[in-house]
């Protein structure tokens, strides 16, 4: 399941969307047991990095609506969400998020590349907001992506 359930998960438990860093630790860690508390603070920090989340005046601000994110109640989020995802993961789990076939958007995306001939990253990024999905901020990533393999 996705970074952002993750995220979302200690602010729909507190109610708000400003959190003190480590109440998000204890919510990851102590109250759900989801991470330990170590691997809470890097999963801060991805979700720092990608946006979700921006640090202000001592606490963590969700950058997005946690309140509109469902989270299930089998939901357990697996240790992969610990390590830096490319600029394709990314949009894919946008598109996933939004209600795209995981498969059908890779299909896609595939097409795409392989139409135009972009990067994985640059077709994943056309892709989407062919969708009506917003991933500006990742077009610097795909950009990059294909001035580095020209």
């Amino acid at each position: 399941m996705s970074l952002r359930v993750a995220v979302a998960a200690p602010f729909v438990q507190h109610g708000t969307d400003r959190l003190q860093e480590n109440a998000v630790v204890v919510a990851l860690s102590l109250d759900r047991d989801w991470f330990s508390p170590d691997q809470a603070k890097r999963l801060i920090d991805v979700a720092t990095r990608e946006g979700l989340v921006t640090r202000e005046d001592g606490e963590l601000v969700a950058a997005f609506d946690p309140a509109a994110v469902t989270i299930p109640e089998e939901f357990v989020p697996d240790e992969d969400l610990l390590r830096e995802r490319s600029a394709f993961e990314r949009v894919l789990d946008a598109l996933v998020a939004e209600g795209v076939e995981k498969q059908e958007a890779v299909g896609a995306i595939n097409a795409l590349q392989g139409e135009l001939g972009l990067t994985i990253e640059a077709a994943a990024v056309v892709y989407a907001r062919r969708e009506g999905i917003d991933v500006d901020d990742l077009v610097p990533v795909a950009r990059s992506a294909l001035i580095e393999e020209r």
